[in-house]
């Protein structure tokens, strides 16, 4: 009896989950969007006809810490993607019949993913 429970609990730990993916994902789009708030989001958004005035106050906050920020977005960003990189083969291993995660969070963490890294990159390039 106990070694089913343990099997069970092994099983559980090991369900791929997007929710790292997608929280490391966010943390890349957050200090990418910190990193790019200086030059590259205001000239985005003004090639495209939009206001770029409220990036003023992010980017007062954001300019003494940019190596800092790009520096945490590439790390993040990095992890977020070896973790999706990971999932299909976890998706393999996963039990017949046991949930194995939700398609619509990986096309959500890719997205995050793809925006934070072309904010990245923009962040770096006018930096």
């Amino acid at each position: 009896m106990r070694k089913n429970t343990s099997t069970t609990v092994a099983r559980e730990r090991t369900n791929p989950g997007n929710g790292g993916a997608l929280l490391l994902a966010a943390g890349g789009l957050a200090a990418a969007f910190g990193a790019a708030s200086c030059c590259a989001l205001p000239l985005l958004l003004s090639s495209v006809g939009l206001g770029s005035a409220w990036l003023v106050a992010v980017a007062w906050f954001a300019a003494p810490h940019r190596i800092a920020l790009l520096a945490t977005a590439a790390v993040c960003l990095a992890g977020g993607a070896l973790l999706l990189l990971r999932r299909p083969r976890q998706i393999a291993a996963c039990a017949p019949g046991q949930a194995c995660g939700s398609p619509a969070m990986t096309v959500l963490a890719t997205a995050v993913l793809c925006l934070g890294a072309v904010l990245a990159v923009l962040g770096y390039l006018y930096a």
